[in-house]
């Protein structure tokens, strides 16, 4: 152990003192939080001293500065003990390592011993976000896969007792990135407003101590409008009817739209779209109300829309206007022609809508021309939709007055006759069918019939009426009687043959016979004379 000696020289008097020097440095490390009186080590032991030896010395354990003194020695037995509640994120903060410094100072010799304590840390702080709640807006426009930067949460605990990992509660919009320090939120669906105007998301900050620790926060997501609607009607067709010559300022009709979106993008105005001018002279719309009025003479005889006899190939009758209220590609629109009376008078425009004529119209031409045309966005499946034109071709109003005005009654005109045109050929058509297969069966029942009854072999048995005479020999027949004989239907020739004696036909009778009658002689058929009597004779 090294030694010095320092003289002093006071008032003539000298005096030695001996100082030894510090024994090195001792190291201690023990965990925050531990209860006073906790035992840390034993000085005694680690200076290889006698712990009788200490309790003979003063001792006392200075602070580094002004650092409060949180360790105590037990000179009895040489112990260093918690002397105050350590709280190593009061003494140190976020520090990687807390390391408190006192000095152990021994008397009777004096020596100085200096001691590190290494505070270690504890898992007794929760991962915390800045704010409970985190108000975010975003725009219903944003695209897939915008991103969103979240404060990072902080615990006062360090190492593995700091914040490790983050997670994101399942929606339908957002997933959750961490790079780093840097928490993002992605959208991963779009937003749409008009069905979801707030979303609530719980963010979660885990630490990787034992137990591990949480905290949350609600981020709370306000989805801001964007003009992604066109305002909408309140009825596909509006319908007016109008007497001429009505006064100035009159309503015709009051149309109504609305708009799902909100605010400025929300607010509808109404205007004429593809109309002539000639219209706009009679009609205006008011922009708010949507009033439809009349500003100009209305003119029965002047206001219809006709195709004159004289228009030359190419003449604008009218233009199909359509919209699609989804975006890009799928609103491209194309226009066709799917049905029309005469299809080698008019065409429409594929892009425009445009109906015109394509050769010259002729005094051949039906005054009255419907038109079918249909229109397909581009989407995937494609969607359609179809309207029908009533075309007038005339060249004065007269003309076309009687049929114009069935236009209206036109549909229904049609689909009462097909229904009845459907009807009447069904009827027919069932009643052919039930005929047919009665004759068939009427005639299949006879042919079978027939069939049977020409191969039976059923015997012919004679039919004798009342009158008849004794067949057993008792007696003889006086007189010649008539007698009726049976057939089979199917004998094409009689299986009795008559014969005559001189002018008599004589019938021979087997009594043993089973009552079949037997041919004697046959000069000639039966049906040869039909008008002939039958004589039969007793033998």
């Amino acid at each position: 152990m090294d030694s010095k000696i320092l003289v002093f020289q006071t008032c003539g008097f000298h005096f030695l003192l001996f100082l030894h020097a510090a024994y090195g440095d001792m190291s201690y490390s023990f965990p925050e939080e531990m209860k006073r009186g906790s035992v840390i080590g034993n000085m005694a032991k680690d200076l290889g001293l006698d712990t009788g030896a200490l309790s003979n010395r003063r001792a006392r354990i200075d602070t580094d500065g002004t650092d409060k003194r949180y360790c105590d020695i037990n000179l009895n037995n040489g112990e260093l003990t918690v002397a105050d509640r350590i709280d190593r994120e009061g003494l140190c903060g976020e520090k990687a390592s807390c390391i408190l410094k006192h000095e152990l100072v021994l008397e009777n010799p004096l020596e100085l011993h200096r001691i590190s304590f290494h505070i270690k840390d504890i898992n007794d702080n929760s991962p915390q976000f800045k704010e409970a709640f985190i108000n975010l807006e975003i725009r219903e426009s944003a695209v897939k896969g915008a991103r969103f930067v979240i404060e990072e949460a902080h615990d006062a605990d360090v190492g593995e007792n700091s914040v490790q990992q983050y997670s994101l509660k399942k929606n339908d919009n957002f997933v959750l990135s961490v790079d780093g320090n840097t928490i993002e939120l992605v959208l991963e669906k779009e937003l749409d407003r008009e069905k979801q105007q707030e979303i609530n998301l719980l963010l979660t900050a885990l630490d990787g101590g034992s137990p591990q620790r949480s905290g949350t926060v609600v981020i709370h997501v306000t989805v801001l409008d964007a003009n992604d609607n066109a305002p909408v009607f309140s009825q596909a067709v509006y319908k007016a009817s109008l007497p001429e010559n009505s006064p100035v300022d009159t309503v015709v009709v009051t149309v109504s739209a609305t708009d799902a979106d909100e605010g400025v993008n929300g607010d509808v105005t109404y205007e004429f779209g593809h109309v002539t001018e000639d219209v706009k002279k009679i009609f205006s719309i008011d922009r708010k109300v949507g009033e439809i009025r009349v500003v100009g003479a209305v003119d029965y005889e002047t206001t219809t829309s006709m195709v004159p006899r004289s228009a030359d190939v190419g003449y604008l009758v009218t233009k199909v206007v359509a919209v699609d209220v989804d975006s890009g590609q799928n609103v491209w629109l194309s226009y066709k022609l799917q049905k029309a009376k005469d299809r080698a008078l008019f065409e429409v425009g594929l892009q425009n809508g445009e109906i015109r004529t394509i050769r010259q119209v002729t005094d051949k031409d039906a005054v009255k021309q419907r038109l079918t045309v249909i229109v397909e966005d581009n989407g995937q499946p494609f969607r359609s939709a179809t309207v029908v034109v009533n075309v007038a071709v005339a060249d004065s109003f007269p003309e076309v007055l009687s049929e114009f005005t069935d236009f209206t009654h036109d549909k229904e005109y049609n689909d009462n006759l097909t229904f009845y045109l459907v009807l009447a050929l069904a009827v027919v058509s069932v009643l052919f069918i039930t005929c047919l297969v009665v004759i068939i069966s009427v005639k299949i029942y006879r042919w079978r019939q027939s069939r049977i009854l020409y191969h039976s072999n059923l015997p012919v048995i004679p039919y004798y009426p009342p009158r008849y005479s004794d067949t057993l020999g008792t007696g003889t027949l006086q007189h010649v009687y008539n007698y009726e004989v049976c057939r089979t239907t199917d004998s094409r020739k009689s299986d009795c043959k008559f014969g005559r004696a001189g002018s008599q036909n004589v019938l021979k009778m087997d009594p043993t016979s089973t009552g079949t009658m037997q041919r004697i002689q046959s000069e000639k058929n039966i049906l040869d004379e039909p008008d002939s009597p039958l004589e039969v004779r007793k033998l």
